[in-house]
């Protein structure tokens, strides 16, 4: 342990919990130059002026990966990342459920649901996207996949057929160069309309580089519902195919007739983990938010409308009301909506609990920061794990909650020295009252933020202090993954 030359800054008096599942321990923290430096008793170590902090009877724990992001392009527009940093956030995974901003230029909106993200495409590679992060930091970390739905809209003029041999060639050849330019992987949305018509052999070949040149695939499943084992069935395919890791987004069961399955296809997953690699995320909401799509309106209990292009005024009203005051049914209104996006309460919580109880479930938000009216994860996610879910509920530990949205995070998507106090590690890190945190965004008040949370680092850098954003923007884009860096 080097204490010779002084600390940038000391935590002291903590209770570190090091994001690896082992128990809390009462020890310093010593940062220098980005990284940790020291665990242990540094009660008499030099440090420089201002640099010490007493944490006695706060938590000193990894800043939190969120693995399921929609933040590609808020990290550019929003770059202080206020909805993040606020619950110990300190690095987002982008480009999921098949959608990244790179690479495609439009100057047109593309179909939904690429316009969730809320930006313009106007990156043509993925190394253009890594250099406007570089060039405007934002106060996170960004990672980030590449979208086989982008792909598709940039190749293909008609979305409702298979791709062709052409155009599958032209898709994995984007594959190939956003791998090279730092991709994490490969994600993909065949629940969406641009994708629907994908079929499971233009997904391994359009992958394929995958194989080569590592990396994970990611999949928003064709069916959450009636054929969600189907829909895992293919997905465990593909990413036996491609001999790489399989990460499967916000699971989930939706419709009424399925509640309770989780038990089933929880052990179906567990059992093909004996086999290849696969692991899953999960928000812990009985809620979810996407586009607005009508011929989900009879399996919800009820619709939240989030934005409506031809309605603005409808953000943050139930679909049923809009219903009554309009005089027709629930689907004619919103069909009346679109294009929009909804929040639907479709799931159930006993089945969030026990997916948030399997051993190998990453926590991520699902949250789209551009939703007028967006849905409380967006805020409420992390602390919500902590001080619901474990505290309140007893889903798990303290412990295991920190390492399923940290440890767990860094080791199924490759980032190296990320997501654990550890000496050598970077200087990530989320400090909160262990009795308080709890989250504070709710369906009528989302962007409320938590309670609890009292100072997150980004490379050393406080970019959470005194219940505001310090203003600092640390963060860099992430260009390693599994099997490779760059």
């Amino acid at each position: 342990m080097d204490t010779q030359q002084p600390y940038d800054l000391i935590l002291q008096g903590g209770d570190v919990v090091d994001g690896t599942g082992a128990p809390r321990r009462r020890a310093d923290v010593g940062i220098r130059g980005g990284r940790i430096a020291a665990i242990g008793d540094l009660a008499s170590a030099p440090v420089r002026p201002q640099g010490r902090m007493d944490v006695t009877g706060l938590v000193v724990a990894p800043g939190f990966i969120d693995c399921h992001s929609h933040d590609d392009w808020a990290v550019l527009e929003m770059p202080d990342m206020a909805p993040k940093v606020s619950q110990g956030v300190t690095t987002v995974i982008n480009g999921n459920c098949g959608i990244s901003l790179a690479p495609l230029q439009s100057e047109e909106l593309p179909p939904p649901p690429l316009n969730l993200l809320g930006g313009g495409y106007r990156f043509g590679s993925f190394a253009e996207y890594r250099a406007a992060i570089d060039a405007r930091p934002p106060a996170v970390n960004v990672a980030a996949m590449v979208g086989h739905s982008t792909l598709r809209v940039r190749h293909m003029p008609d979305l409702d057929t298979p791709a062709d041999a052409a155009q599958i060639a032209a898709m994995r050849a984007d594959v190939e160069q956003a791998l090279r330019e730092g991709a994490l992987g490969v994600s993909t949305g065949t629940f969406y309309p641009p994708a629907a018509a994908a079929t499971e052999a233009e997904i391994i070949a359009v992958c394929e580089p995958l194989s080569r040149l590592g990396g994970v695939y990611a999949t928003h499943m064709r069916d959450e519902g009636n054929h969600v084992m189907d829909a895992i069935d293919e997905s465990l395919r593909i990413g036996a195919a491609l001999n790489v890791p399989l990460v499967i987004s916000h699971h989930k069961l939706v419709g009424k007739q399925n509640h309770g399955r989780s038990a089933q296809t929880l052990e179906h997953v567990r059992a093909a983990a004996a086999r290849q690699a696969v692991c899953m995320d999960c928000y812990p909401y009985d809620a979810s938010s996407t586009m607005l799509r009508p011929e989900r309106v009879e399996i919800c209990d009820r619709i939240m409308i989030t934005w409506s292009k031809p309605f603005p005024q409808a953000s943050g009203r139930y679909l049923e009301d809009l219903a009554d005051e309009w005089g027709c049914s629930r689907r004619e209104a919103a069909e009346r909506l679109l294009p929009g996006g909804a929040v639907y309460f479709i799931m159930d919580d006993n089945d969030v609990r026990r997916i948030l109880a399997y051993q190998d479930t990453m926590i991520g938000s699902d949250g789209l920061a551009a939703d007028a009216r967006p849905h409380p994860r967006l805020w409420g996610t992390f602390p919500r794990v902590l001080g619901h879910y474990a505290r309140g509920l007893g889903v798990f530990s303290l412990e295991e909650a920190v390492f399923r949205m940290s440890g767990l995070t860094a080791l199924r998507f490759g980032l190296r020295e990320r997501g654990q106090v550890a000496v050598g590690f970077h200087a990530d890190l989320a400090v909160f009252d262990p009795a308080t945190i709890i989250d504070r965004a709710t369906f009528d008040e989302p962007e409320t933020p938590c309670e609890g949370m009292r100072h997150v680092y980004v490379g050393g850098v406080a970019t959470w202090a005194d219940g505001a954003p310090t203003g600092a923007r640390p963060g860099r884009y992430i260009a390693e993954r599994i099997g490779r860096s760059a």
